[in-house]
């Protein structure tokens, strides 16, 4: 009897991003009205009144019906695979893949824009990745420094949430608007109106067409595809509009290039990471490291003769992430350096005026639920958490990569520092567990330089 691992997966996970859709869609009281008002001039009238139910609405319902149709699809061709072959087999598992992504991703999204521009802008997204980041586009063109504006009277200021001190600081690095900003102005010329999830479905999709060239078998390329489109937090987080699919995206077209021996290429595009959200700095170094895989050699320490050499190499191959900074950071940084510390580092450090709360999934519950502070606002030592924590781990991660260095091990490296310092920081959102999951599994299926000869000559058919 057939057992394919990558049937079972799929299934968890079209169920997992099923069900959180539909739990995410109770919180929102007015998408039954909305829904109608979108689609009504249009759907019949009696198809809308039948397919009304209290878990979702006609549009989400019918995803989910035509999703699961292509489930069963997918169940079928596993059973046909000795007919139909190993290679057809495995490009109808992909498209069926990439077509379950489009519908409950993409169609999802696509809905929530909508409604949005219906329901006004403040409405079906995310604050600080769409309204946020949509607004510093606007002072971006008007000349004015959105480390220096205020948000109070944009759009964001109608997203009301408790401690809402993000109207006083934008959290992101410049990239995160300037590459935007075309966008904007083609969207707004062709279109009338801008949605910044209109950027983000962009480049996941480039992600996703990317991805499968990182995994050397194909049963790995059916695995990173589905694992990261269908990822049951990111993808949330895409259909509402945050932004970390926005850094995964450069961050992956480097490794793609590295792939490639790219190795300036490659850092350009992580510069370009780095140069929009201060998540990816903590990939730089196991990046170096990885950089210098051939001369570095397997002690944790080189001798001190190699120091030398080991820095002039690697000032070859990372000159484009300074570079890439300087251009990208720089003027923003020239322009007011206390208001961009003060929004990227004081608001997170909770050390500004009106700083982040301290919230999340991590070690502050236990600061908050021991009273070790009066407010969720007040200032308490994380910084001293994040060393103590972070700092054996870096060590750890690092010497396990001159062991190993290779691709898989870097991103695992990286995996794990950053996600010891979000546990031991001022807050860990939950999406930052999206975020962790999609390089953990790059992490996994990505290419090691040490097993290449090994994987080559592994049977074609492993990915059944």
């Amino acid at each position: 009897m057939r057992k394919s691992f990558d049937v079972l997966l799929l299934f968890i996970l079209v169920i997992a991003r099923i069900r959180i859709d539909t739990l995410a869609d109770m919180v929102l009281p007015q998408r039954h009205e909305d829904v109608r008002r979108l689609v009504g001039a249009w759907w019949p009238r009696g198809s809308l009144n039948l397919l009304t139910d209290w878990l979702s609405d006609p549009v989400t319902l019918l995803l989910i019906s035509t999703t699961f149709g292509l489930t069963v699809s997918y169940f079928i061709i596993d059973h046909l695979s000795d007919l139909l072959g190993e290679n057809r087999t495995y490009w109808l598992k992909l498209g069926l893949i990439y077509a379950m992504i489009i519908l409950l991703v993409f169609g999802k999204s696509g809905l929530l824009i909508g409604l949005r521009h219906l329901a006004g802008p403040a409405t079906y997204t995310h604050d600080g990745g769409v309204i946020q980041t949509e607004a510093t586009i606007q002072y971006f063109l008007a000349g004015q420094n959105p480390y220096i504006e205020n948000y109070l009277n944009t759009p964001m200021a109608a997203w009301g949430i408790e401690y809402h001190t993000a109207l006083y600081h934008y959290p992101y690095l410049p990239w995160t608007f300037i590459f935007s900003t075309p966008f904007y102005l083609l969207s707004q010329t062709t279109l009338g109106w801008f949605d910044q999830r209109l950027v983000y479905l962009l480049l996941f999709a480039l992600t996703l067409l990317l991805a499968p060239a990182l995994a050397v078998t194909r049963q790995d390329k059916l695995l990173v595809v589905m694992l990261l489109g269908l990822n049951p937090i990111m993808a949330s987080d895409i259909i509402f509009g945050q932004n970390d699919s926005f850094i995964l995206f450069w961050v992956v077209l480097g490794l793609w290039q590295l792939q490639k021996t790219h190795g300036r290429l490659a850092t350009a595009a992580y510069a370009i990471a780095c140069a929009s959200k201060p998540t990816a700095w903590f990939l730089f170094p196991f990046w170096s490291l990885y950089l210098l895989r051939n001369e570095w050699g397997d002690n944790f320490i080189p001798p001190k003769s190699r120091w030398s050499l080991l820095g002039q190499t690697l000032l070859k191959r990372i000159w484009p992430l300074p570079v890439v900074m300087v251009l990208i950071v720089g003027p923003w940084f020239i322009w007011s350096p206390d208001a961009m510390i003060d929004d990227v580092w004081r608001w997170s450090a909770g050390t500004t005026a009106q700083p982040y709360q301290i919230r999340g999934w991590g070690l502050s519950n236990f600061v908050l639920a021991w009273q070790l502070v009066p407010s969720r606002l007040a200032l308490w030592p994380f910084w001293a958490t994040e060393i103590i924590l972070a700092t054996p781990v870096l060590l750890l991660t690092l010497w396990q990569q001159t062991r190993h260095n290779n691709l898989s091990q870097m991103l695992y490296g990286y995996v794990t520092l950053l996600f010891t310092f979000f546990y031991a920081s001022r807050f860990f959102n939950e999406n930052y567990v999206g975020y962790l999951t999609a390089f953990l599994i790059l992490a996994m299926v990505s290419y090691d330089n040490e097993l290449q000869d090994l994987t080559n000559r592994l049977p074609n058919d492993r990915f059944r």
